[in-house]
């Protein structure tokens, strides 16, 4: 399948209810579970909602991956990528970035033992 292609069609699933081939924004909060104690595919929206997962998978698909990730922001994407890292490692970043990221790398990064 050609980029264009994927582009609109990857992630987009048709609606069993209605038939809609255009996938909608799932706006609710919270999802109904199947019984207590057990878990459905989607909690609440900000783990993961319908939507958010279409477009991960479309972004996968584009770039050629196996998966992605969507975040709410870039600082929230840039913290992810920090607290999966360990003690030891080493970040590269120019002096000249976005002061959140740069308290997040000069103090949230090095008291955890990560050299930046």
């Amino acid at each position: 399948m050609q980029f264009r292609t994927r582009a609109i069609h990857v992630g987009n699933k048709k609606c069993p209810e209605t038939g809609a081939v255009v996938p909608p924004l799932h706006l609710a909060s919270t999802f109904v579970q199947p019984a207590a104690g057990e878990w459905g595919e989607y909690d609440y929206s900000r783990s993961g909602n319908p939507t958010r997962s279409g477009f991960e998978a479309t972004l996968a698909s584009l770039e050629g991956g196996t998966g992605a990730l969507a975040f709410a922001s870039g600082m929230a994407a840039i913290h992810c990528v920090v607290a999966s890292l360990n003690s030891g490692d080493h970040i590269v970043a120019g002096s000249d970035i976005y002061g959140g990221t740069y308290r997040l790398l000069h103090k949230v990064a090095n008291r955890a033992g990560i050299e930046v």
